[in-house]
């Protein structure tokens, strides 16, 4: 016999256990005071553009007309769609509606994945975030769904890091922040 036990791979993480913040990253000053700041405004239902994609250049050599040889160019990432049940709170609203009147400032953010103990355990996150849809509610009489809102975040690039098996704590802001949509679902 082996003294060996034979290790277990890990279960996938739910979708469904996650925190989602947004931290305005204009000021140095802004951002040590919103790290500081707690409290959750409200919860997402979904989250859906983690996502991104390499463009490819071809090239037909010369003299070579079995094979078109294929060289990466630039990275596209896919906007970040959030959504949630309305609430009296309309910061989603307010934050887009402030670009529209010229005053708008970019949210860094933080996508928090968490294992079924709500330790964190993958974290992506996004820079200089730029809200470029904000969706209302579909509203009919007839139903009694949950009204919902959505906003769509433009970003300059998703970082993924792997806390390696809960306990870690995720870096100041990941479930506070100015903005503070630190919300777990």
């Amino acid at each position: 016999m082996s003294s060996m036990s034979p290790t277990l791979p890990s279960d996938p993480f739910r979708g469904f256990n996650f925190v989602v913040s947004l931290i305005d990253s204009s000021s140095l000053l802004t951002f040590a005071v919103s790290a500081l700041e707690s409290g959750a405004l409200a919860g997402f239902a979904e989250c859906s553009g983690l996502e991104m994609s390499l463009d490819i250049e071809e090239y037909k050599e010369g003299g070579n007309n079995g094979t078109i040889l294929r060289f990466p160019t630039r990275v596209k990432w896919t906007n970040l769609r959030l959504k949630r049940g309305m609430t009296f709170a309309g910061d989603l609203w307010q934050w887009h509606y402030n670009f529209t009147q010229g005053t708008g400032t970019r949210r860094d953010g933080m996508v928090v994945l968490q294992d079924e103990q709500h330790n964190p355990s993958i974290v992506w996150s996004f820079t200089r975030g730029l809200p470029v849809r904000w969706t209302g509610p579909s509203l009919n009489a007839g139903q009694s769904q949950v009204a919902f809102e959505e906003i769509e975040i433009a970003h300059e690039g998703i970082t993924v890091s792997s806390l390696g098996g809960g306990g870690g704590g995720v870096s100041a802001g990941a479930s506070s922040g100015g903005f503070s949509v630190s919300l777990s679902v």
